[in-house]
């Protein structure tokens, strides 16, 4: 197999998660004694991928003993975090985007099934679960052939986001390209790393990757942990 790296987007302040997230980053909280971001990383080795960066900004100090216990961790410090959107994450890791085929994804996730990992990946594209009926969320409009045409809020009887990004190596570089010119521009700040590669569709040509909520899971707040961990109950008085 070609060499792949993984850049998991771990600098958020996790705020939808207070009280749990005040000491403790979101990716670093435990589900049945296992933090979110493991989960992620056991699956990526799982697939082979031994070369993975983490990029972290608030609390980023509390990932020391997570590099400690997997050394192939490259830690990467996004300083900007508090003042931009989870594009800066993206702009953090510039240096690395685009040097091989990649993963991205979010650190918050429970990956409940490794074997997501051992989909072959023939081109870019996106996790994505079905939902049935009207989705708030982020959701992949596509074509008659399965290429994504959209990647926005809204939508019916779509795949929907799930965390997980792939990139092919010349993919990777297009957004490299795009990310760096958007930091060029202020009005960029707010946005979304998504958003940017949405900008760039005519380019990059995007499928969806079908998982199911009984293989991967983003937990947003107390009230969803607590559904897979029981021992959060006292957080919720």
């Amino acid at each position: 197999m070609k060499k792949e790296i993984a850049i998991l987007m771990a600098a958020g302040k996790g705020e939808r998660m207070r009280p749990v997230t005040e000491t403790t980053p979101k990716p670093l909280v435990k589900v049945n004694g296992v933090s979110m971001i493991e989960t992620v990383i056991k699956g990526l080795e799982h697939r082979g991928i031994t070369e993975i960066y983490v990029v972290v900004g608030y609390l980023g100090e509390k990932f020391s003993e997570l590099k400690a216990k997997y050394p192939n961790i490259t830690i990467i410090e996004n300083k900007e975090y508090t003042i931009k959107n989870n594009i800066s994450s993206m702009q953090a890791a510039c240096n690395v985007l685009g040097k091989a085929d990649c993963f991205i994804c979010e650190a918050d996730l429970v990956v409940s099934d490794e074997t997501i990992f051992d989909k072959e990946l023939n081109q870019s594209g996106y996790y994505g679960k079905f939902v049935a009926g009207h989705s708030d969320d982020w959701v992949f409009d596509q074509d008659e052939n399965g290429r994504i045409t959209r990647i926005g809020k809204y939508g019916d009887d779509q795949y929907n986001m799930c965390g997980l990004c792939y990139l092919k190596e010349a993919d990777a570089l297009i957004m490299r390209d795009a990310l760096i010119e958007a930091a060029n521009d202020s009005a960029n700040d707010n946005l979304f790393w998504d958003q940017i590669l949405d900008r760039n569709l005519d380019k990059i040509n995007l499928t969806v990757y079908p998982v199911t909520d009984e293989q991967i899971v983003e937990i947003d707040s107390v009230k969803e942990l607590v559904v897979f961990d029981k021992s959060y109950e006292k957080y919720l008085a």
